[in-house]
């Protein structure tokens, strides 16, 4: 092909391309302008809308809050607890007479050994018996000193407790001229009305006198005729009828304006023996408590008991342990199946049915072992505390264990005391 016709046919290819190309882009016009009209006649009939453009929406920052993760502050009873040195610790979980504390002397005043006794040994409650009572001003006055030199020296605040049951179990009324009642059991046809009254006038009187707890009301029932340690200072010979009448009286001591106990789980009142001297035994089942003696517990642990007092009482039908000392009747059913959260203290731990059997400072460590909270009355102070203090040491007990208890403990007192340490 001569170069000419090869010329000719390039020129040709070239003219068909561009012809294509003018066609191709003509329609693409037309269809742009039909779009175009089309989208005006939706623009028209659509209602307005946000104008901005897909470039600005792009570029637009969206504020996101990112919620601060929130600690609570740790509140009083916590920040005392991790304020406490492991002695402060061990000794609060005691509650002791003040001859106990004071060697020896002491019983009816409160001066510079009780001060001195009270740094050495900065207990959690003082219990005070009729021989610490010569009068109304002398036990205020006792207590009003011992309140002072525990503010002075930075303590947590102590229970100040008696036994005032009414009955043959009343220090107050007899030493200090507070209102008498006979035994509860006497008042039983007089219904939860009057074990409401006289629970609320026998707290009164001893919150008068400078008391805060009461280890009372007896939670017994007489259910054994020859029981001589219970008999009438329960509140009935029928578990029902105890059930009711000690919630009526966990009322009325909390309206008198003191903390209550109810003693002495899991129940006195069928036993033939007196634990102050020797064993005492049941036989009974859980079966068999849970249907009769834990019904006057229940009802009080309901009305809002701040503590219980654990007895003596070697369970035969259960662990053959004195509850004081068993793990299932303290941490497995009164903790467990009762539901209790409170304090947990024990009976006198100086009584013949422990203290024969162990030292002080053994039977303290078995106590807290079982679950208990406070330990009321060792016969040795000093052989407890440090008994319990080598326990932690050897790693028998933990630390942490201690903050349990304590826990329980100063959130009691926080509800009527300043437990921080610049408090009263």
């Amino acid at each position: 092909m001569s170069d000419n016709r090869k010329l000719n046919v390039k020129r040709t290819a070239s003219a068909v391309l561009i012809a294509a190309a003018a066609i191709c882009c003509a329609v693409l016009v037309i269809k742009l302008k039909k779009g175009s009209q089309a989208v005006g006649k939706l623009s028209a009939a659509a209602p307005e809308r946000d104008t901005t453009s897909a470039a600005e929406t792009a570029t637009e920052t969206v504020p996101v809050t990112t919620a601060e993760p929130t600690t609570e502050p740790p509140d009083d009873v916590t920040v005392r607890i991790g304020e406490m040195s492991l002695h402060e610790k061990v000794c609060q979980l005691f509650v002791v007479t003040p001859e106990s504390l004071t060697n020896g002397e002491n019983y009816s005043v409160a001066g510079e050994m009780t001060k001195a006794a009270l740094k050495d040994y900065p207990v959690g409650g003082l219990v005070y018996f009729a021989k610490n009572i010569d009068s109304a001003e002398a036990i205020s006055q006792m207590i009003a000193n011992t309140k002072h030199y525990a503010a002075e020296q930075g303590m947590v605040p102590l229970f100040y407790s008696v036994d005032e049951e009414g009955g043959t179990v009343a220090r107050c009324a007899e030493k200090a001229g507070t209102n008498w009642f006979s035994s509860m059991y006497y008042y039983k046809e007089g219904g939860k009305d009057i074990a409401f009254a006289n629970a609320e006038t026998i707290g009164s009187d001893i919150a008068g006198l400078g008391f805060d707890l009461d280890f009372a009301p007896v939670a017994d029932t007489w259910s054994n005729p020859y029981n001589t340690v219970i008999g009438s200072r329960a509140y009935s010979d029928d578990f029902h009828q105890s059930a009711e009448l000690v919630a009526s009286a966990v009322e009325g001591f909390h309206s008198g304006g003191v903390y209550c106990t109810l003693k002495h789980f899991p129940g006195h009142g069928d036993t033939a023996g007196d634990s102050h001297y020797g064993a005492v035994y049941t036989d009974k089942t859980i079966a068999e408590l849970t249907q009769g003696e834990y019904l006057a517990f229940e009802s009080g642990i309901a009305s809002g008991a701040d503590m219980v007092m654990v007895g003596h009482i070697t369970m035969n039908g259960v662990d053959g342990l004195p509850a004081t000392l068993s793990h299932t009747m303290i941490t497995d059913e009164l903790r467990g199946r009762l539901g209790f959260e409170g304090v947990v203290i024990t009976d006198s731990l100086s009584m013949g049915a422990v203290a024969d059997v162990y030292g002080s400072g053994e039977l303290a460590v078995k106590v807290i072992e079982a679950g208990g909270d406070m330990l009321l009355m060792p016969r040795d102070l000093g052989e407890a505390v440090r008994g319990v203090e080598a326990a932690v040491g050897e790693g028998r007990i933990t630390e942490e264990r201690l903050d349990e208890s304590l826990d329980r403990i100063l959130r009691l007192k926080s509800e009527r005391s300043d437990i921080k340490k610049d408090g009263i």
